[in-house]
């Protein structure tokens, strides 16, 4: 799909879309509950539909009515429905679900894109070999089969905190206690936050005794639950910024109780638009591309903890330093640090690229309503915000869609 967004300045109120990060947790939970639980306020976007069509192959009844599902069923020590689990692009999905896989003892293959492989699971290929369990990964499949036994886990934090978390919800439904040792730095560790609540909205507790080990009583019990999906920052940054580069939108929908880590771009929107701050984003990467923009559009930034923006969908800080370039912007990379340089926007005179990746659409046509732009392969806004234009529309910036 190509999008075409005109010179326009945003006014106006929308609500934040549902946090994917916490709905994937959420149908999580929900599904290991005993009897049924009741997720709402969910959008389907590809990735909450690939967790929530695995989750029914291990065996979970799920009944979709608009916005909300009612979910429940799965049971370790029953078959699952399907031998085969096909994640998208989904890293989150791929993640938490292969330790769950294991509770069952029987041969699994999650599948994907070409590109969802190409991410690491070396912790879990570690751990399975640690435990004489079947782990075989190709370009688009890894199938596992073994049991997932209890005790100490030494696993690395600097890879993702998803590892991690897919731990934290299988080894509670396991007899004996479990302590998982972080063994490096912790990147993106605001998203255990995310999991230890929704695990404790479910009954299920998870103690973090300090900063690098993590206490997981066993045999613990997902009580059934009706629960709405919270607001997301990380998608809410997109419609913020417009506030930065000149526009008036009102943001809606947002908890501000809320433990999402993303809710940092709060402060660091005002820090683009005073100056050229240097800014860590190792516990943020999400962020990484709509914050480039916005340095673009105003004083330019240093960003450092970005070594894993090369693993995301796309390599996030490449594909921003060329669409960048677009708009006269010089992006300079190193190992860790990404430095946009100040400049004075331009037009682009040739078409910009979304690199199959949502979030580097997004931020080009968020940037793109200050100058115009005409965007390729807009379609991958489906994987997290299917509705991102249409919203973008009712703020009043003006899109043109074509096929």
């Amino acid at each position: 799909m190509i999008v075409k967004i005109k010179k326009s300045t945003a006014f106006g109120r929308v609500k934040a879309p549902p946090s994917k990060s916490m709905a994937h947790r959420l149908l999580l939970c929900g599904a290991l509950s005993q009897g049924e639980s009741v997720i709402s306020g969910l959008a389907f976007s590809k990735d909450i539909e690939a967790t929530l069509g695995c989750l029914k192959a291990l065996g979970a009844d799920a009944k979709v009515e608009g916005d909300t599902v009612t979910l429940g069923g799965i049971d370790i020590n029953k078959g699952i429905t399907s031998p085969e689990l096909f994640c998208n692009e989904s890293g989150s999905t791929l993640r938490f679900l292969i330790p769950l896989c294991l509770l069952f003892d029987e041969k699994i293959t999650l599948t994907g894109s070409d590109r969802l492989f190409k991410r690491s699971l070396d912790v879990y290929e570690k751990l399975c070999a640690e435990q004489n369990i079947l782990f075989c990964q190709n370009e688009a499949s890894v199938t596992v089969k073994g049991k997932l036994k209890s005790g100490k886990y030494s696993v690395r934090g600097d890879v993702s905190s998803q590892f991690i978390s897919g731990l934290m919800f299988a080894l509670p439904l396991l007899q004996e206690d479990s302590t998982i040792d972080i063994t490096s730095a912790l990147e993106s560790g605001s998203y255990l936050g995310l999991t230890v609540k929704a695990l404790a909205e479910f009954g299920v507790r998870i103690s973090r005794t300090d900063e690098h080990t993590v206490y997981i009583k066993g045999s613990q019990t997902y009580r059934k639950r009706s629960l709405k999906v919270e607001g997301d920052y990380s998608n809410a940054a997109f419609f913020d910024a417009l506030n930065v580069l000149g526009g008036n939108v009102a943001v809606t929908g947002l908890s501000d109780t809320s433990v999402q880590g993303d809710r940092v771009y709060r402060d660091i929107f005002p820090l683009l638009s005073k100056g050229c701050p240097t800014v860590d984003i190792s516990d943020c990467p999400d962020l990484g591309p709509i914050l480039m923009a916005v340095a673009a559009a105003n004083n330019g930034a240093v960003f450092t903890g970005t070594r894993r923006l090369k693993i995301k969908e796309s390599d996030r800080g490449e594909a921003m330093r060329e669409e960048l370039a677009k708009f006269g912007c010089r992006v300079d990379i190193e190992e860790n640090k990404i430095t946009v340089h100040k400049c004075e926007l331009k037009a682009p005179t040739m078409p910009l690229l979304g690199h199959n990746d949502h979030r580097i659409v997004m931020s080009l046509a968020i940037l793109s309503t200050l100058t115009g732009g005409e965007i390729y392969g807009a379609e991958a806004v489906s994987k997290s915000f299917p509705d991102f234009f249409e919203r973008l529309e009712s703020i009043g910036i003006k899109v043109e869609k074509s096929i």
